[in-house]
């Protein structure tokens, strides 16, 4: 049996946010690692219970960096196994990729930074109960990989979250995102808030206080119904 998550991150100072939160208060251990810094990523996913990759700065068209490289690699390894996946922005456009599909620029150069509301599809709808409306920090979108199911669309981005097998999720927003992460994100990264489609500092500040308690149980049920709920028979079932 094993309580570990795999949590990848594209850059020394990142954090997995309230969607770390989440699974530690399951009981889980969170094995961070960071291929862009140089850390290896494991071979099997034998001793770990699921998969979390989140997002980061660089693009998933990215592979010349070694870290792209390796994590689009790996993916033959997350493809391979029946452990739980949760690809966040770009850890959902990375997925896309290793399944054959685009990662692309906005044709009119819009980005998404700022919460938004997604729609879900039919299929969809019973997923997205909890909450309609997200934090997005994105320029670039993921096509639908052959295979995988549409859960919600968007309006500047058409593809928001989308199903492979039973429990490989993509999604191009972020629900791991914290107050401190936002006060970050937006001073780090201020030349963002200049870019066509962006919000003002303003609204991710309210978007935040209007949206994080529903945001939160979308949290909860996604990860109960990715079997990450921190059962004994889940991590018993991962690790078989």
């Amino acid at each position: 049996m094993t309580s570990k998550i795999l949590i990848v991150v594209h850059q020394k100072t990142s954090v997995a946010g309230h969607v770390g939160v989440l699974l530690e208060e399951r009981g889980y251990t969170l094995d961070r690692r960071c291929p862009m810094i140089g850390h290896e990523l494991p071979e099997t996913l034998d001793d770990h219970a699921g998969v979390v990759v989140f997002g980061g700065p660089m693009s998933a068209n990215d592979e010349h960096l070694d870290g792209i490289g390796a994590e689009l690699k790996f993916m033959d390894t997350v493809l391979a196994s029946d452990t739980p996946f949760f690809g966040i922005c770009l850890g959902g456009q990375l997925l896309a990729r290793a399944l054959g599909a685009q990662v692309y620029l906005h044709d009119e150069g819009n980005v998404e930074v700022g919460y938004t509301k997604i729609h879900p599809t039919d299929l969809g709808r019973p997923y997205f109960e909890h909450s309609e409306h997200f934090y997005q920090w994105h320029k670039e979108g993921f096509e639908v990989p052959d295979g995988a199911s549409l859960l919600a669309t968007g309006t500047r981005f058409p593809n928001q979250a989308y199903l492979y097998g039973d429990n490989k999720l993509g999604i191009q927003f972020h629900p791991e995102i914290t107050l401190e992460m936002i006060q970050r994100w937006t001073a780090g990264a201020a030349h963002r808030m200049e870019l066509p489609g962006a919000q003002p500092k303003e609204a991710h500040i309210k978007g935040f206080e209007m949206f994080s308690e529903s945001i939160d149980r979308w949290g909860r049920a996604t990860l109960d119904w990715l079997g990450l709920d921190g059962s004994p028979r889940a991590v018993m079932d991962a690790a078989e």
